[in-house]
């Protein structure tokens, strides 16, 4: 049925005497109709949203090298992949993401914006693929289509447990300002250098569809979990900035340096690593020619990145994390960024957030949190390291670093597929950023409202009422590729995180929704959830149907309109109360408070559960009371998203209703 004729075949003419004619399209048996979930339960995943009893994962471990030459922009590498396949499947091929390959000219992705880019690479050169089984190893055969790359195996791995390791040489030339998530471009004391999707990654094979081989376009990314050994070779000048924790400080840090870094490591203040006077400095590194080979490791994780400079000024604190652990908050910046108006306080930012998602949601993983300021892939996130733009003032800076390590809970820490549910990794982040935003230094810079949540400052349900009115807006169950770049972050960010806002705090409640949340976290973590589990796990955890909310506002735009059209007394005698004729007027349904105000100025609130619309279009609500009614309100805190508030309000004073 076309929505046209179904929004015809669903219209409901409401008349009373306070309004008149009322058209309404809201019909209780479209809003709580069965829900079907957009993937069904099996073996592997469950009704309760929890992992099935035979739910598996495979695993990816790498060992990388590399060498980056900013004299010519190369990058040369090594990567070694262990992959271990635990899926009940013989997989005789292996599918890889081969991100550089998004810079060629003919690139999927050149053809999805609205306008052709002008500059290009030649992305990925293959130099060998060799493979590793059963102590044999051979030259692969392999095959590049856009972003992905296929190994054919020469025998196939087996399942639940089988093990092949791979072993890929190459080189690329790394995109400038116009890689958008990684790419170089200049300061005062040199390039900047933000280096992400720098090795071939292995793609995600799961219960859902196999491989998921979805091409690089514009959004971000899905990949398997595993352990990480790399090794950043660097002319001697450069400092490495790069996820986990340095394992040969000896080596590339001069002695003054790791003694700043201990202190750091049992100081709540920052302490400077290395300061804006030391940064052209030849004594700052530990030798002054040649290069350096910096080594790191991070256990348990999806993706490593790395940023590399002559010009980092550098700082650092001690993170304090549940029971009793401690990580490090580091900040590398050039020194235009230099001073509490610009970077100063960027560790303290960057601090504060890991410890109050920490507190609230899930403890921080890694051992180090890096924000490092650039200009070619200004706010984007990584684990353990995020880019975010050198010359961000203090408000933004702190919105850009607690949204972006923020997103080491979605999706670092809970594996979303970026590629198509994006709102459950840009929209669940910007939800905790919110609360972060009250949280940081009493309110600093709260409310939270910028270009990720009511960025005209407003109230935010005021704000999403456009998007929802818009025809060609899309849902927020549809593929992260699918979204024009005008709706990207009204709906991937702003609809997303407003919706588990709404969820919290006028659906479920706090009490509720908070242990519910937590137990999404900690259930999904390091594995790779579904819309569904999400929704099947905080209906069953919070005790709540709430399908209609998945349909109304995930799987629809539908729209909000409350009306109070009518009050009046029992048997017309206000001494035996009032009554409230409540209507819904449009397709989204949501509980509400109606608040009656009486002619002393005293009130009295009641609560119409969302089960108030299962069965009826209008209620005619009974507040008990002595005493004259002055009006009634619906939502008159104006915390739902209606979006007509000139009929939330029913005043006697114009009507013509008589009382004794």
């Amino acid at each position: 049925m076309t929505q046209t004729f179904r929004r015809a075949a669903v219209l409901v003419l409401f008349s009373t005497a306070a309004t008149g004619a009322i058209a309404g399209s809201y019909d209780p048996r479209e809003a709580f109709a069965p829900f079907s979930y957009p993937q069904p339960v099996t073996a592997y995943r469950s009704g309760s949203g929890m992992p099935g009893p035979l739910f598996w994962q495979n695993r990816a471990d790498y060992e990388l090298r590399a060498d980056l030459d900013p004299v010519r922009n190369h990058l040369t590498g090594r990567a070694t992949i262990h992959y271990t396949n635990n899926s009940p499947d013989a997989l005789d091929v292996l599918w890889l993401q081969v991100e550089q390959n998004r810079y060629r000219e003919d690139a999927r992705g050149n053809f999805t914006s609205d306008r052709t880019p002008k500059q290009h690479t030649d992305g990925y050169r293959i130099a060998s693929v060799k493979v590793e089984q059963g102590g044999h190893t051979v030259d692969a055969t392999y095959v590049v289509a856009d972003t992905r790359m296929q190994v054919r195996l020469p025998a196939a791995v087996a399942a639940r447990g089988g093990k092949v390791s791979v072993t890929i040489e190459y080189s690329y030339d790394l995109p400038g300002d116009f890689g958008g998530r990684t790419g170089f471009a200049g300061s005062k004391n040199g390039n900047i250098y933000e280096m992400a999707q720098w090795y071939p990654r292995m793609c995600v094979y799961d219960d859902l569809r196999g491989w998921d081989t979805a091409p690089f376009l514009n959004s971000e990314f899905y990949l398997e979990y595993g352990d990480f050994d790399y090794s950043i070779t660097v002319p001697s000048s450069m400092i490495v900035a790069g996820s986990g924790e340095l394992v040969n400080p000896d080596d590339v840090l001069t002695a003054t340096q790791r003694q700043r870094l201990a202190k750091a490591r049992d100081s709540d203040a920052t302490v400077m690593i290395r300061t804006p006077a030391e940064v052209t400095d030849p004594a700052s590194r530990p030798k002054k020619d040649g290069t350096l080979t910096w080594h790191f490791r991070m256990k348990n994780t999806r993706d490593v990145a790395f940023g590399a400079s002559t010009a980092y000024v550098w700082d650092a604190a001690r993170i304090n994390l549940p029971e009793g652990r401690k990580a490090l908050a580091m900040s590398v910046y050039p020194i235009e960024s230099v001073g509490d108006q610009s970077w100063g306080r960027s560790t303290e930012y960057l601090k504060a957030s890991v410890e109050h998602f920490s507190t609230k949601w899930y403890p921080y993983p890694y051992p180090v949190a890096i924000n490092e300021a650039g200009s070619a892939a200004s706010g984007m996130e990584y684990p353990g390291i995020v880019f975010d733009p050198m010359e961000a003032k203090p408000k933004d800076l702190h919105m850009v670093t607690a949204h972006e390590i923020g997103h080491t809970w979605f999706p670092m820490i809970v594996g979303t597929d970026e590629r198509r549910n994006a709102w459950m990794d840009e929209g669940f982040n910007t939800f905790i950023d919110v609360y972060e935003a009250d949280a940081f230094h009493s309110g600093e810079f709260a409310p939270k409202r910028d270009g990720e949540y009511a960025p005209k400052g407003g109230n935010p349900v005021d704000e999403i009422l456009p998007l929802l009115a818009d025809a060609d807006a899309p849902p927020l169950l549809m593929g992260a590729d699918m979204v024009k770049e005008k709706y990207r972050h009204p709906a991937t960010y702003f609809k997303s995180a407003l919706g588990l806002v709404l969820l919290r705090e006028q659906i479920i409640g706090p009490e509720r929704f908070d242990p519910a949340f937590r137990k999404y976290i900690a259930t999904w973590a390091y594995k790779h959830p579904s819309p569904s589990d999400f929704f099947r796990l905080m209906e069953s955890e919070a005790g709540e149907d709430l399908s209609w909310f998945w349909r109304g506002w995930y799987q629809n735009n539908w729209q909000l309109d409350l009306a109070v059209t009518n009050v009046t007394y029992v048997d017309g005698d206000f001494h035996k109360g009032a009554i409230v004729t409540v209507e819904n007027l449009d397709r989204l349904v949501m509980p509400s408070t109606v608040r009656v105000t009486y002619d002393d100025g005293s009130t009295k609130n009641v609560r119409l559960p969302v089960e108030t619309w299962q069965q009826h279009t209008r209620f005619a609500l009974t507040v008990p009371g002595d005493k004259r009614v002055v009006s009634a309100a619906v939502d008159p805190d104006h915390v739902l998203p209606d979006h007509n508030r000139a009929n939330d309000r029913f005043d006697m004073r114009s009507s013509r209703t008589g009382s004794k």
